[in-house]
């Protein structure tokens, strides 16, 4: 079972609630890289009590689809049972289920909008005071803070700001590392990485973090702009991969085309990856 291929299929649209329900039981019965489906027709349709019938028809359109791939045979009492595998490259160019964002609901931060109360769901306990009691108060900066953080670069004040507030200290020490670190990375990417590291520290003691200064003298963003530069890489490099495989599904009028949009193709185009000619032969670009 993986739960991998399984979440992969379960956010897609597959045209009907039958052709989704036998996917989700073959996704149950793959490897991580979609392979090792071993089961026959009749147990699928045993298992999902649907009827032979449809359950031979659903496999033949993935098939045709390009959705599954029949990898080899294996014998058994009645003969042979196919052994199948999810492309996992097709299954990723189908429509997801998911809902835009339209800026509701839970937030994406994770921040809590008050004190705690009671056990937490990841066991991090709320404040132990209000927000409003005397010892959370914040002083009000003084005319000299005030006339310093306005001359600042105002992406400097962001940075600043998204540093955990109970952490933050030697204000001036730490927009000089601050403009020192600009030399290696962007401001947008120093940013998260100090997002990064407040949401990976909520809840720590305050032993076991580390105060803005120490933390941009001792260079620990770098990990996290690494980690976000590979990211970013291995997005790019996924998207020229599903970039490719449009471009052969197009060129050879695959049955895949019927999920393949104009924006992708226009994409195939300009990368040099798919002739105008191909993209009209296969229905787009009229």
């Amino acid at each position: 079972m993986s739960w991998r291929v399984a979440n992969l299929c379960a956010e897609r649209r597959f045209g009907s609630p039958v052709r989704k329900q036998i996917i989700m039981f073959l996704a149950d019965k793959a490897s991580d890289d979609g392979s090792g489906i071993w089961c026959s027709k009749g147990t699928i349709a045993r298992h999902t009590e649907l009827g032979d019938t449809t359950v031979k028809r659903a496999i033949s359109e993935f098939l045709a689809e390009g959705i599954l791939v029949e990898t080899g045979r294996r014998p058994c009492v009645n003969g042979y049972t196919a052994i199948y595998r999810i492309d996992l490259d097709a299954v990723g160019l189908l429509e997801t289920i998911s809902d835009p964002d339209l800026g509701t609901g839970s937030r994406a931060d994770g921040v809590r909008s008050g004190p705690g109360r009671g056990a937490s769901v990841d066991g991090v306990p709320g404040p132990e005071r209000t927000p409003n009691h005397p010892k959370t108060i914040q002083k009000p900066p003084t005319r000299a803070e005030t006339r310093e953080e306005a001359a600042e670069a105002p992406e400097l004040a962001r940075v600043w700001a998204a540093y955990p507030a109970d952490r933050r200290r030697d204000r001036t020490t730490c927009l000089r590392r601050m403009r020192e670190a600009l030399a290696e990375v962007s401001p947008d990417e120093l940013l998260a990485a100090v997002r990064a590291y407040a949401a990976e520290s909520e809840g720590f003691t305050r032993s076991k973090v580390s105060f803005s200064d120490n933390w941009l003298r001792d260079g620990k963003w770098r990990r996290y702009v690494e980690e976000l530069r590979r990211r970013k890489a291995e997005a790019e490099a996924a998207a020229e991969k599903q970039l490719v495989q449009v471009a052969a599904w197009v060129k050879a009028r695959h049955g895949m085309c019927k999920h393949v949009t104009e924006a992708q193709v226009a994409s195939a185009m300009e990368r040099g990856l798919l002739l105008r000619q191909d993209a009209q032969a296969a229905g787009f670009m009229r």
